[in-house]
């Protein structure tokens, strides 16, 4: 089987050769000068982290690649989708206000920042790709009006898919709200009565008010009105809040993989990732957890799948840190850490998936730059 090419750097530094020169060196190796950026619009596709979160990617990176692809003559723009759930980028205008608060500006990256689908989450095209799951994804307008897709990613645990990376980042982020909707559909949480100890978080933060305390005081989810957002999950602190079956999480990865596929279609793409604070949750929350490894080093492929499976396997070849959540979950060395953190998700569905519709491979050749 034919094997992917993702290029990788430490961190290491020195006088001269910074993390930006370092950044540059990484994607001119890989191969990005082969796209052609001349007059056209490319989206780089970013999270611009959620208020009290501090785990997202530095726009000092950002603005590296944007002065990059202009230099190249392309027309760069940065962008992301809103988020179904409360939060400070569930429209544009609080969106933007995000972006800008955590440094998102023209000032800062020299480019404009987009909100791909629009003010209250609606503009989408629907992209035909006859899957399984997704007959025509309903991808934000600006992502799928856009001639280039360069996706930016920091790479971390996640609830719902057992890490967040390029597949994530593209599939879920790129989605309209119908979008979101349609790949949570089967995703429902579920309480674990035993654990709850109703603080109340769950339904203080559930944006489809779907969620009451029963005669108990213990949460319940009300599944007519639930989208399997995640949300309770994520801010539970007792492990109450869960994901469902393996079946609903195992949907919901191949949904992201397939709205994945819809936005790099017919298009020239190219993908970083950050492996750098490595919180075991995601970046949709106002909080970050401390990492579980090391900063690592950035990465970059053609290839998305290659380079996430690439990126697991240096985090899993990581020392743990102590005090982490890890070390709260008693983890061995050898162990994967991305299931032990979230024991009811199996990432490996995602990315298999993926590599069966056609969007890249788990064979990879890690290629060092220094």
């Amino acid at each position: 089987m034919n094997s992917a090419k993702v290029y990788f750097t430490d961190l290491r530094a020195k006088p001269g050769k910074n993390l930006l020169d370092k950044l540059k060196r990484l994607v001119l190796e890989a191969g990005i000068k082969e796209i052609d950026f001349k007059d056209k619009f490319t989206a780089l596709k970013i999270h611009f982290g959620e208020p009290g979160n501090l785990s997202y990617i530095r726009p000092n990176y950002a603005a590296c690649i944007v002065k990059l692809i202009k230099d190249f003559e392309g027309r760069p723009f940065l962008t992301d989708a809103n988020t179904l759930y409360y939060g400070k980028r569930a429209n544009a205008v609080d969106h933007l206000n995000t972006a800008m608060e955590n440094g998102f500006n023209r000032i800062a990256v020299g480019c404009d920042v987009i909100i791909a689908d629009g003010l209250k989450g609606t503009e989408y095209r629907e992209i035909p790709i006859n899957q399984k799951h997704c007959k025509a994804p309903r991808i934000a307008a600006a992502i799928a009006d856009a001639d280039i897709i360069i996706s930016l990613t920091h790479f971390k645990g996640h609830e719902m898919t057992g890490f967040g990376g390029a597949l994530k980042n593209l599939g879920m982020g790129s989605g309209s709200r119908a979008g979101k909707m349609e790949m949570h559909s089967n995703s429902k949480p579920k309480i674990i009565l035993k654990n709850c100890v109703g603080c109340g978080q769950c339904i203080k933060n559930c944006s489809q008010v779907a969620i009451h305390f029963n005669e108990n005081k213990k949460a319940e989810i009300d599944y007519q009105k639930c989208i399997g957002c995640g949300q309770c999950v994520a801010v539970c602190q007792y492990s109450a809040a869960v994901v469902g079956s393996d079946e609903s999480g195992g949907n919901v990865q191949e949904k992201i993989a397939e709205y994945t596929y819809a936005v790099l279609k017919d298009k020239p793409h190219f993908h970083i990732s950050f492996i750098m604070n490595v919180s075991p949750y995601c970046d949709c929350w106002g909080y970050n957890d401390m990492a579980i490894v090391p900063d690592i080093g950035m990465a970059a492929s053609f290839d998305p799948v290659a380079l996430d499976r690439a990126c697991v396997d240096l985090v899993n070849k990581a020392p743990m840190i102590k005090g982490s959540i890890l070390e709260e979950k008693h983890f061995h060395f050898g162990e994967d850490k991305f299931t032990h953190v979230h024991i009811d998700t199996d990432w490996k569905i995602g990315l298999n998936y993926a590599e069966k519709i056609g969007l890249g491979t788990q064979n990879y050749n890690l290629i060092i730059v220094k």
